[in-house]
């Protein structure tokens, strides 16, 4: 049985609810549980996963001061429970109020920190507050972004559903006053050591970053700490920076703000492929800076790039790895580029199957198949004749972005909760179309706080189911991480290792490792 409730005016962050929904998940007798504001893209979700949002029950006090007792707004509260009894649904819907509350109580406890309920309040607690996190229904994000810029702070945008209007109109008010916009959309930062949202613990140093990506970030930040170097800001600015809309405004000036910076010396842009018109700018404003810098566009092909790029003084980069390695280098870190490539590559039978937390990994890992010479097909592929959605059949090696919206209908993102990947993973075991499985494991604040337990147990499985069916299953993993974050880079690799996966340096070594291990020999 399925029940829908609803809450009047009850806000929580996105990213907690997503938790929230994780935990209640793991409840005997339940067998789905979401809860999610009510904005019109959660309530459509909701829908496509079966629950009907028209039938919720409304649990508050203030249910007859409203005109609509129909109406779900987006700042309601929403929770949707699918379980096998009345009594498993009951059982939920308390934990759920002591998760909510006992939260409450454990800020509370870390310090007796006040509880702010506006921008306005949050400075009066502290006027020395610089930055707003934003996380609110995208209806009001950019109201309240807009509130925050006006009174002088940085903003992270985390809301998505902002428009493109709004974007540009917050970005050209934050660069009049001399402000960070990061996002919408945006997920990752690391300021002067602090992380921000999906980021990783890393040292402090010469290296700074500016990202309209946010997994590209991730990555790029945990192979610095790894190669010995160091972070001195990370700036995230939203997905659509690049675009031709928004016209990268962000991405200059959070180079502009790194090249006054006296901690960085060298400057990193990540970002999935931008629209070819915002380049030019964007390298002279790198040109401007007047310090090394890197460039890395995720699924860049130098070969069919514009010659211009090519000429400045910016490092173009094929992969993540390979930016890092260029920025170290240019920093003075002497890096050594982490490989674990087999000496004799077996011959896998079977197709490469991806099953990725991280957008930007598995673009990555589709474009440097594609560009070893591998026919895949992906959701995230950027030739429209590889692209493909989940309902079409596929014959040959793909790769799927599990974080993508049609994936995380009525569910939390991968990254928090990683069960839909690994429930694939233990598929992949059974299927013997499938001879090697590509995965990713990321770690920091925000992820999951133990990925490789469960995906081993789910590798264990998998690998098992195959042996048992006369095939061999092989499965090559990346962490993106550090020892610093919370699960422990080099403890969560030590768990995949004994369940018999191979851990890869980074994510473009596991993808040569796939490559060759398809192949039949070294490349």
């Amino acid at each position: 049985m399925n029940r829908v409730l609803v809450e009047r005016n009850r806000y929580f962050d996105s990213v907690f609810l997503m938790r929230i929904s994780r935990d209640l998940e793991q409840l005997p007798g339940v067998h789905q549980a979401t809860v999610a504001m009510g904005t019109p893209a959660n309530l459509a979700n909701l829908e496509k996963a079966g629950f009907v949002t028209t039938q919720a029950i409304d649990s508050s006090e203030s249910f007859a001061a409203r005109e609509s007792s129909q109406t779900i707004h987006a700042n309601d509260l929403v929770i949707a429970i699918d379980g096998e009894s009345e009594d498993s649904v009951a059982a939920a819907e308390e934990a759920l109020e002591r998760l909510l509350a006992g939260t409450e109580t454990a800020a509370g406890a870390a310090g007796d920190t006040p509880q702010a309920e506006s921008i306005g309040e949050a400075l009066r607690i502290d006027p020395d507050i610089n930055l707003a996190v934003v996380s609110v229904p995208g209806a009001y994000a950019a109201r309240e972004a807009r509130r925050a810029l006006r009174r002088g702070l940085h903003v992270m945008l985390f809301s998505d559903n902002v428009s493109v209007e709004d974007e540009i109109a917050l970005k050209d008010e934050a660069i009049e006053r001399g402000l960070l916009m990061m996002g919408p959309d945006c997920g990752t930062a690391i300021l002067n050591g602090t992380p921000l949202g999906f980021a990783n613990v890393c040292r402090r140093g010469a290296i700074g970053i500016v990202g309209a990506s946010g997994t590209g970030i991730q990555e790029i930040s945990s192979l610095v700490h790894r190669m010995g170097g160091g972070i001195s800001q990370a700036i995230g600015t939203g997905g659509r920076d690049l675009s031709a809309d928004v016209g990268g405004a962000m991405s200059r000036f959070g180079i502009e703000a790194l090249a006054q910076d006296p901690e960085t010396e060298v400057i990193v842009v990540v970002s999935k492929a931008p629209a070819a018109s915002v380049v030019p700018e964007l390298l002279e404003t790198l040109a401007a800076a007047g310090k090394p810098s890197v460039v890395q566009f995720v699924g860049f092909d130098p070969d069919k790039a514009d010659p211009g790029w090519l000429d400045g003084q910016a490092r173009f980069a094929v992969t993540l790895e390979q930016a890092t390695s260029f920025a170290c280098e240019e920093a003075g870190y002497d890096p050594e580029v982490p490989q674990t490539l087999p000496i004799d590559p077996p011959t896998v039978d079977g197709n490469i199957l991806g099953l990725y937390c991280g957008g930007t990994l598995c673009q990555e890992a589709w474009a440097q198949l594609s560009r070893a010479g591998l026919d895949v097909v992906s959701n995230v592929a950027f030739d429209p004749s590889k692209k493909v959605h989940p309902e079409m059949e596929t014959t040959g090696h793909a790769l799927w972005d599990l974080g993508d919206d049609v994936f995380t209908v009525g569910r939390p993102h991968p990254m928090i909760e990683p069960a839909l990947r690994d429930e694939r993973v233990v598929k992949a075991g059974e299927d013997p179309r499938v001879g090697l499985a590509l995965v990713d494991c990321v770690l920091g604040y925000g992820a999951h706080p133990d990925p490789a337990a469960s995906l081993a147990d789910a590798a264990k499985r998998a690998i098992s189911a195959a042996r048992s069916d006369g095939r061999t299953l092989y499965i090559v993993a990346s962490v993106t991480g550090t020892d610093l974050d919370p699960q422990n880079a080099t403890e969560q690799r030590a768990t995949l290792e004994q369940a018999g996966i191979t851990v890869a340096g980074s994510n473009a070594d596991a993808v040569r490792i796939a490559a060759r291990y398809v192949q039949g020999a070294r490349a």
